[in-house]
């Protein structure tokens, strides 16, 4: 069987394209081997828009819940839970997408959305206490923290424009980086750092976060003089880049420098008809989960076009 649309990724991106999909009645397979994307991790959030409030299990779950109830018999939707694609393939006008289990699917097209993970800080007691006053979605858990010192890790754009976030509510923001000078736009840094309620320090190593069973603080290390700091804090924002998922097709669509496949913005293409790509995976510039949700349906309506006008 030739499919008309195989979705790889089960977030915001894969499932909203995935509800399209089956109400234009596309012949589609979704692949997915988890749902909700990154939000899974979050404790609540507060940006999804029509719910003022919900666990990131809880938005996994809605999301699992709305595309099952498109699938299934009688339906044009199928649903593979639980499985990772490994790699795809052209073969001639189609393409193959193979499993890590060694299954393989023919299709017309393809939509990439499968997101990306954040690299993980490396310091003592990081990993315990994740989720517990460390994070990394200043979107999602920055209300929490209404009126407390915090930190931000890192010194690119992402970083600051936390930053600016949490300063709508923080007591005190502090911009912890690791080199000399910051990544992130210029206009950026400073605009960000001429507000009163923010500090900011350079060279530094992080080496432990401190805390028992939630963060009350931050050790860095001035790397230049070697001295150490201990600065106490309710909760830490860790932006120091993300890695796309996008490895299973490195040989197959271009990719930036950094791993994220490239787009036309206005449709979703990649630069190989036939295949889309919508979501964190991609080279847009803002990454939440209403803009994937939003640039897979754009995606979905490309498709849908080209399947029939072909």
């Amino acid at each position: 069987m030739t499919y008309d649309l195989i979705i790889i990724g089960g977030g915001p991106a894969g499932s909203a394209a995935a509800i399209y999909a089956s109400r234009k009645k596309l012949q589609t397979l979704f692949i997915t081997s988890e749902w909700g994307g990154q939000s899974i991790v979050s404790e609540q959030i507060y940006n999804w828009i029509g719910t003022t409030s919900l666990s990131g299990n809880d938005l996994a779950e809605n999301f699992k819940k709305h595309v099952l109830a498109n699938a299934g018999k009688g339906q044009t939707l199928e649903v593979k839970d639980g499985e990772r694609v490994n790699k795809v393939i052209k073969n001639n006008d189609l393409f193959e997408v193979i499993t890590e289990s060694g299954e393989k699917f023919s299709t017309k097209t393809i939509l990439i959305a499968t997101g990306s993970s954040r690299k993980k800080l490396i310091a003592k007691n990081a990993d315990k206490l994740e989720h517990k006053g460390l994070t990394y979605c200043a979107s999602c858990d920055g209300p929490l923290y209404s009126d407390m010192d915090v930190v931000v890790i890192g010194g690119g754009n992402a970083a600051f424009e936390s930053a600016a976030q949490l300063l709508a509510y923080c007591k005190s923001v502090t911009i912890l980086h690791r080199s000399e000078n910051f990544r992130a736009d210029e206009i950026t840094v400073e605009r960000v750092l001429k507000n009163p309620k923010i500090k900011e320090f350079r060279n530094v190593e992080i080496l432990e976060i401190t805390g028992d069973k939630f963060v009350d603080g931050i050790i860095y290390k001035d790397k230049k003089t070697g001295k150490q700091t201990e600065l106490k804090v309710a909760g830490i924002f860790v932006e120091i880049g993300q890695i796309p998922n996008t490895s299973f097709v490195k040989d197959l669509v271009p990719l930036d420098e950094i791993g994220r496949v490239k787009i036309d913005a206005r449709t979703q293409k990649t630069e190989v008809p036939g295949i889309w790509a919508a979501g964190d995976c991609t080279d847009v510039l803002y990454h939440q989960n209403n803009i994937a949700a939003g640039d897979a349906v754009r995606a979905l309506e490309d498709i849908y076009l080209h399947l029939h006008t072909k």
